[in-house]
């Protein structure tokens, strides 16, 4: 059995839902090390700016000792490999995730051969979250304290408040 196997969990966590939280907590129970790599995000339009996207995944990782946050620009590959990572952790939410995810794991195999992706599916009640709806009915108004931890709905309603949308 490998010690101190390194996994790297990435995404743009635009914002973290209750889902990404969940993969977070069944990857610790998997591997010694979890890096939750928060991506600068140069082909999405993110809300929140590259700096809150990591404070809010430091605040939800608070509870797993062995998680660290930080952010990467460019390769995924490069940053993986420089970590040490072993593992490439993804979440599959449902058999619409899973061709686009089939098909990065197969390209990250051919960048990076000695990193196996390990797909996570978060439980049942977390399985329909997405950060684009969070942060769609954010935007108009509604509820989203079932899709988020507190700390992130707080930020939620900062930045629809500052975007002048309520």
């Amino acid at each position: 059995m490998a010690h101190n196997v390194i996994a790297v969990y990435p995404g743009t966590f635009d914002p973290m839902t209750l889902g990404h939280e969940d993969v977070v907590r069944r990857a610790t129970q998997l591997f010694d090390r979890v890096i939750v790599a928060v991506a600068a995000g140069h082909h999405k339009k993110a809300m929140f700016t590259l700096q809150e996207r990591i404070e809010m995944a430091r605040v939800v990782a608070q509870p797993y000792p062995q998680v660290e946050v930080e952010s990467f620009s460019g390769l995924l590959r490069d940053f993986v490999v420089a970590r040490g990572g072993k593992a490439m952790v993804r979440g599959l939410r449902a058999v619409t995730d899973f061709d686009y995810e089939f098909q990065l794991a197969g390209m990250n195999r051919s960048l990076m051969p000695e990193v196996e992706t390990v797909f996570l599916t978060p439980s049942d009640k977390y399985q329909f979250i997405s950060s684009t709806f969070v942060r769609e009915i954010a935007m108009l108004g509604g509820e989203v304290d079932k899709f988020v931890s507190p700390a992130v709905q707080q930020k939620l309603v900062e930045k629809v408040r500052s975007l002048g949308r309520e």
